[in-house]
């Protein structure tokens, strides 16, 4: 080749990228984004010709508003629709007195009946797991004992002990005639191999990878993962929270040891909980199986006289298929809704600006924020970031602690002991936006009395940040603070 034509090539590379650029840009400045995202990509795409185009294709277009994914044509779907509407009515009509466990919550149930779609349902057993290892041994224990169906779904599947442990028996059941279907994030479980799979598939089980990454190729969306962790055996016990199926959930790993929250549902709610999974079946495979047929689907019943066994719960699915972020929504209205206490635990802590106001004006309105996060984090940039909003935290009276016998890995938020939210949804922007994410509303003053003792328990095992101490923490650490601080609103 010629330098002529070399030059022209490399002209119209150039154009071509100026145009690309350009368009996303005007994407950005006139289809009513995030003002602050938008400003930041804009410059990571001016400062960083190419390599900022290619950063924003993977990391930075919402697909929330594309509709990349969508839930139309999913028949459960509009069931759920329809029986959300009838519940919203329900609950508007004035003759209605609701449980005393319901009433203080109106604004918040209509909220998710609404945004999600997010069924009430009564008659369930709710039991709680504060550490992986719990969760993981309660988690076999029921699927050993499943005869119909295992449907598991996890962000990251590892081939270590626990994910061998889990393979052999899923294998075991899918032998003995049990419908075994297993969805795992493709990004968060890059390391399992192929055999591993394999060896599922031979013995009958159902595997579907979430979200394939392949490079080069404008599919490989790395920023919209699943990240949620499911396990429904039978129709009978539904389990979600934190907890992934790796060693480090179950050890601790490098840590002292592994705090998380994790919960299993016996009840009512579990048909929601399996309809996220056969949702995200549904996705993958673009197979509608349909849960009315399948597994008995029924309009939860909303009474008014108090029952056996009455817990409260809606299970709230969020992600890009969805027109609002649901739980983020959720996040904000338990905040602003708090006339006493509010207690807060996410391993990455990295709020929008709405939350961010909401938890200041809570603690200068009186109410007593307190916020547990970790001390040593495993992602060194994001732990950097979170720290990096402690000191205007501080600044509102906010009470923010450091768990230092581990690593706490717990998503939950309870309000007044009276409501609390556990799942698997971090305090950042890439599960409050783009990720696919679930998680249990749960109205129960016995649940969230537990949930807050625990974190009571968790304050002995973590140190008060002292805000005229925190200021002289050294100069470099504030550095990075702040250089992480630029990036938080694309993490």
């Amino acid at each position: 080749m010629n330098i002529n034509s070399g030059s022209i090539l490399s002209l119209l590379i150039y154009l071509f990228y100026i145009g690309l650029a350009f368009y996303f840009i005007y994407d950005l400045v006139f289809r009513r984004h995030n003002p602050i995202k938008s400003l930041s990509w804009i410059v990571v795409m001016l400062l960083l010709p190419y390599i900022g185009l290619v950063l924003y294709i993977y990391f930075g277009r919402n697909f929330r508003k594309t509709k990349m994914y969508s839930r139309k044509g999913l028949h459960d779907e509009k069931l759920k629709r329809e029986l959300s509407s009838q519940q919203v009515e329900k609950l508007n009509r004035p003759d209605i007195e609701l449980p005393n466990d319901l009433a203080e919550h109106r604004k918040l149930i209509l909220l998710a009946l609404n945004n999600s779609k997010s069924l009430l349902t009564e008659h369930n057993n709710v039991h709680l797991f504060f550490t992986g290892k719990e969760a993981l041994e309660a988690m076999y224990e029921c699927a050993e004992r499943a005869s119909h169906h295992i449907h598991l779904q996890s962000f990251i599947l590892e081939n270590d002990a626990i994910g061998t442990l889990w393979r052999n028996l899923l294998i075991k059941k899918a032998r003995e005639g049990v419908e075994v279907r297993l969805i795992y994030d493709d990004f968060g479980s890059w390391h399992l191999p192929k055999k591993y799979v394999g060896a599922l598939r031979i013995a009958g089980a159902q595997v579907e990878s979430f979200g394939k990454v392949g490079f080069p190729g404008f599919r490989a969306m790395i920023n919209y993962r699943n990240h949620r962790k499911l396990l429904i055996v039978d129709g009978k016990w539904g389990f979600l929270g934190g907890v992934n199926l790796a060693d480090r959930y179950y050890d601790g790993g490098t840590s002292l040891q592994w705090r998380d929250a994790h919960i299993r549902i016996d009840g009512e709610a579990v048909t929601q909980i399996q309809s996220s999974f056969l949702m995200d079946w549904f996705f993958i495979t673009h197979k509608n199986l349909r849960l009315r047929k399948r597994y008995n689907y029924q309009l939860p019943q909303l009474n008014t006289e108090p029952a056996p066994e009455t817990c409260f719960t809606q299970i709230v699915s969020s992600g890009p298929d969805s027109d609002w972020a649901d739980i983020m929504q959720l996040y904000l209205t338990l905040i602003t809704q708090a006339k006493k206490r509010i207690s807060l635990i996410s391993p990455y802590f990295i709020p929008n600006e709405s939350i961010l106001n909401a938890l200041r004006t809570a603690a200068l309105g009186g109410v007593e924020v307190r916020i547990l996060l970790p001390e040593e984090g495993d992602s060194r940039f994001v732990h950097f970031a979170s720290l990096s909003y402690v000191s205007e935290l501080l600044d509102a009276g906010i009470k923010v602690y450091l768990y230092t016998k581990g690593f706490i890995h717990a998503k939950v938020i309870s309000i007044d002991g009276t409501c609390c939210l556990i799942g698997s949804a971090n305090m950042d922007n890439r599960s409050l936006e783009h990720h696919f994410e679930v998680g249990a509303i749960i109205y129960n003053k016995e649940v969230s009395s537990r949930v807050e003792s625990q974190f009571d328990r968790d304050l002995l095992n973590s140190r008060l940040i002292i805000q005229r101490i925190w200021e002289k923490r050294p100069v470099h650490n504030k550095i990075y603070e702040g250089l992480t601080r630029l990036l938080s609103p694309l993490l």
